[in-house]
């Protein structure tokens, strides 16, 4: 059985995001951006010298990093957004056929069937969502010092420097796959993208 759904008509624009998603990655995104920002300045030094004022970006770091998980518990009063949290979540045949291309570094189209989001993009947001709860747990350990022995805030500050340096690695594969396809851009930017583009990296999506 063939995993390829009926193509679209070629010239048809089709749905991708709702506003209310798009808020949620863009307010995301500008979160874990002063996030990164704000760490970079705390932890190089030739940063650190050039920016100053210690103090506020440190204020900036924490209360930035506090309200990373206020869109998307916002977003969950959106039904499209709640449908999109259960596609992300859920992994069928058709993602290990793809991971397996991916991992052969078969490019072909054909080869890696995905439904509105591919497992790549599946991978991702769980360890996104895993770090960022990592994150805000260790960064509370070290920022509420009296609620937690010595031990627990020495293991807690060196499970959140290295896992703040994985993080930004990742982000920035991230962001370079975004460069590289204008199309995806365009669907989180307008909410839509075109049919063609649709069938050809999503095959099994239908809204």
């Amino acid at each position: 059985m063939s995993l390829r759904a009926d193509p679209r008509p070629a010239a048809a624009d089709v749905r991708r995001f709702t506003p209310a998603q798009r808020w949620i990655h863009r307010t995301t995104a500008a979160l874990m951006g002063v996030c990164v920002v704000t760490a970079a300045c705390l932890y190089v030094p030739q940063l650190a010298e050039l920016v100053g004022r210690r103090a506020l970006v440190v204020t900036l770091h924490v209360w930035s990093g506090l309200a990373l998980p206020v869109p998307v518990l916002a977003g969950l009063a959106s039904r499209a957004f709640r449908a999109d949290l259960g596609r992300l979540n859920r992994f069928g045949p058709h993602d290990r056929t793809w991971l397996r291309a991916a991992l052969r570094r078969d490019a072909r189209h054909g080869s890696r069937p995905a439904g509105k989001f591919n497992a790549g993009q599946k991978i991702y947001a769980a360890w996104i969502a895993g770090a960022s709860v990592v994150m805000l747990a260790t960064g509370l350990m070290m920022w509420l010092t009296h609620l937690t022995p010595l031990f627990w805030r020495t293991s807690a500050t060196f499970v959140h420097d290295w896992l703040a340096l994985t993080l930004g690695i990742v982000l920035a594969g991230h962001i370079g796959m975004a460069l590289a396809d204008p199309e995806a851009r365009r669907g989180m930017r307008t909410g839509r993208v075109s049919g063609e583009w649709a069938d050809r990296e999503h095959p099994l999506w239908r809204e």
